[in-house]
């Protein structure tokens, strides 16, 4: 099992960046995928990116390719998530979420009910 923390999130204006954070506890977080997901309201839990446990593989939402990027730290048990030219439409609660279970296409990863643990969240909030 493994707790995930999210950290990171916070107001900016259109156009300026943020890095989340999500440190996980655990001795064996390379064996797990990871990713991020957002939540607006109104709106559908939405995928935003992930990366595999040995950062080989990486897939991201069309709406985030080019201005997002997902990256981890193995030794620091710490997956991150670099958001540049933010734009008003990304305000969302971000998702930090991990799964063991070996897919044998990266674009399985992308939907939600794949992953077994979830972090809290953290809010981001872009003003235009």
């Amino acid at each position: 099992q493994v707790q995930l923390v999210e950290s990171g999130g916070g107001l900016v204006q259109a156009g300026g960046s943020l890095r989340l954070s999500c440190a996980a506890s655990g001795r064996t977080f390379s064996g797990y995928f990871m990713g991020w997901f957002r939540h607006a309201p109104g709106k559908e839990r939405e995928f935003v990116a992930a990366i595999s446990g040995s950062a080989g593989n990486t897939v991201y939402a069309d709406s985030v390719k080019g201005r997002f990027t997902i990256s981890r730290d193995n030794a620091k048990n710490t997956v991150y998530l670099q958001m540049n030219s933010l734009k008003p439409e990304d305000t969302a609660v971000y998702y930090c979420a991990a799964t063991r279970v070996y897919y044998s296409s990266i674009d399985y990863y992308t939907d939600h009910h794949r992953y077994a643990y979830w972090g809290q969240g953290t809010q981001v909030t872009v003003s235009s």
